[in-house]
């Protein structure tokens, strides 16, 4: 293939997807698409490097400019996703990483029903507290409302193509790569490539 692939990837918060997102960029192959948002920079994060943080008054500009491919409220911020940099990241070759919220991926499902979807999950909801618990980012009733947020989300699992657990880290950035791996090997991608063979 001398595309790449659009990889959403979602999962409720303290589910690991930064994480998992941390370690598969590692690999060249994979493209981290930066998210805008009106969040305050969590300590360590960097302008255009983790997020664009933005403003609400600079965030709803671009939403007016249709210069997003997606955006969405959770706990009262805006996030969304750029578009250009989506577009010339996959035409040279990048599978690129759409980290972004369940309200953001069924947006993009819309627009690239052809990108794979992968929903993270916890082991459990007693382990995603204590995830969020462990983090010492969030007061008591932001990480109660990222619970409930939780519970929402997860009944959300089957609009996505495929649902990784992510109990232990090196098997779900397995899965996940097994998963890229599977997709490149679909005959939809190599219509171009056979109908050379049998024409030429």
């Amino acid at each position: 293939m001398n595309t790449g692939l659009k990889i959403v990837l979602s999962g409720p918060s303290g589910s690991g997807k930064g994480t998992i997102v941390r370690e598969l960029i590692k690999d060249e192959q994979f493209l981290l698409s930066i998210s805008a948002t009106t969040r305050a920079p969590r300590q360590g994060e960097e302008e255009g490097v983790h997020y664009f943080f933005k403003t609400r008054e600079e965030f709803e500009g671009m939403i007016e400019k249709s210069e997003l491919l997606e955006y969405a409220q959770f706990c009262g911020n805006y996030y969304g996703t750029p578009k250009d940099f989506i577009e010339d990241s996959v035409k040279n070759g990048k599978d690129v990483i759409l980290e972004i919220e369940v309200e953001g991926a069924m947006q993009i499902k819309k627009i690239y029903p052809e990108a794979i979807f992968i929903f993270v999950v916890p082991p459990s909801l007693t382990e995603l507290e204590n995830r969020l618990v462990g983090r010492a980012t969030e007061k008591p009733d932001v990480i109660e409302a990222r619970l409930a947020r939780a519970k929402e989300e997860l009944a959300l699992y089957h609009h996505y193509d495929y649902v990784v657990v992510n109990d232990r880290l090196v098997e779900a950035l397995d899965e996940i790569k097994c998963i890229v791996r599977s997709e490149k090997l679909k005959s939809s991608h190599y219509k171009e490539k056979i109908e050379n063979v049998i024409y030429n």
